[in-house]
């Protein structure tokens, strides 16, 4: 079970990675009626953005490399509980 618990945490971790490489930042808008929302602006942000999320420079590399580590070490542990 720890095997399985570790090798999903890993695969987890270079997920959210490589998704930092891809994105330069996300923007988190509140639920808004439809009379509400805003249109996007050119530069492709949200008006009404309740919160810009922005990962720096060394997260996707850390990320990726603490995911590797993690997948490593549980094929490490044994098969059997």
């Amino acid at each position: 079970m720890w095997r399985a618990i570790f090798m999903a945490l890993g695969i987890s971790f270079c997920i959210l990675g490589a998704e930092c490489l891809v994105v330069d930042r996300a923007i988190l808008a509140r639920n808004a009626d439809p009379s509400e929302v805003q249109a996007l602006v050119p530069d492709m942000t949200v008006v009404s953005a309740k919160r810009v999320v922005t990962p720096p420079e060394w997260a996707p590399f850390a990320l990726l490399s603490f995911g590797t580590v993690v997948i490593l070490y549980s094929r490490t542990f044994s098969q059997g509980g």
